[in-house]
């Protein structure tokens, strides 16, 4: 049986042995690493799943603070998903499909902030209403297909049509 917790309550060494079995050599490479490099997670949204019976990881989501700066230089707070990680042993199983109904049931209807990923967007917008429609005049800080840069956000919700995705850097107080 699959039960969906904490990421925090899992040893963070099973969580990278999980992310280089399910995205192979050179990972850390890839352009969301950029998108969120000197980040930590937000652990209250990050996830894992894992079989109760076996006591074994059987995927993880992470979630991220990220920031869309637009072409006035004000940043557009937004939570990068991902990556969403599931073993090859368990892919097509459903686990990836819990984690990210378990992370969107955490975020209160009309109250949070954009979801950002890069992702299959057949997948992503079929189940869960993330779409590249919003994203085309967006921009990434490494190299990215254009039609895998996804948003979740309201039609209502204002998103700049231009803009570098990156780190959110938290405004210094004086």
């Amino acid at each position: 049986m699959i039960s969906i917790i904490p990421l925090v309550e899992i040893d963070p060494a099973l969580v990278e042995d999980l992310l280089d079995a399910a995205f192979g050599p050179g990972r850390t490479d890839r352009t969301a690493y950029k998108v969120r490099e000197g980040m930590d997670i937000l652990e209250g949204l990050s996830v894992a799943a894992v079989d109760s019976s076996e006591n074994e990881l059987l995927g993880s989501l992470q979630c991220w603070p990220v920031a869309l700066t637009d072409e006035a230089g004000k940043q557009h707070p937004m939570i990068m998903v991902g990556p969403v990680a599931v073993h090859p042993d368990c892919q097509g199983k459903g686990v990836g499909q819990s984690m990210l109904t378990a992370l969107l049931k955490e975020l209160h209807e009309g109250e949070n902030l954009p979801l950002v990923m890069i992702g299959d967007p057949a997948y992503y917008d079929r189940f869960f209403d993330f779409s590249p429609a919003r994203t085309k005049g967006w921009t990434l800080p490494g190299p990215w297909e254009p039609e895998r840069l996804l948003v979740r956000a309201h039609d209502q919700t204002p998103l700049p049509e231009k803009g570098k995705l990156g780190p959110w850097v938290r405004p210094v107080k004086h």
